[in-house]
């Protein structure tokens, strides 16, 4: 039967890699986003915009913010998937967006960025 443990746990350990800490993402949010974007009902828009309602809106969508024709034009829904790939190079995902942020390589930052995101803009 221990097998069978190992195997769950590898199962979870897994679910738990692909779904991320968004208490790591918070800190990485900290350190890496806040300067540029909030995240809170109501919040501003910064240099870049507020990311209440992220999930499931689709690019270059927040009222009262400036967004570059690259972005308006995108035309994807931000979801974990869209987002894990945009924040690994947001230059290359939307070429043409102002944001200048170089992106996070990491695949398990991302995913405990994500994680906080999902939780702090809903």
């Amino acid at each position: 039967s221990s097998g069978i443990n190992a195997e769950y746990g590898g199962i979870s350990n897994i679910l738990v890699a692909m779904s991320g800490d968004p208490e790591k993402g918070k800190k990485i949010f900290v350190q890496r986003c806040a300067q540029c974007h909030t995240v809170e009902k109501g919040g501003p828009n910064k240099t870049g915009p507020n990311l209440h309602g992220l999930i499931g809106r689709s690019t270059g969508q927040v009222a009262g913010f400036e967004y570059t024709a690259a972005n308006k034009n995108k035309g994807i829904i931000w979801n974990r998937d869209t987002l894990f790939e945009y924040l690994e190079n947001p230059k290359k995902y939307i070429p043409g967006t102002k944001m200048v942020f170089a992106g996070l390589k990491k695949a398990d930052q991302r995913n405990d960025l994500i994680a906080y995101l999902e939780k702090s803009t809903k």
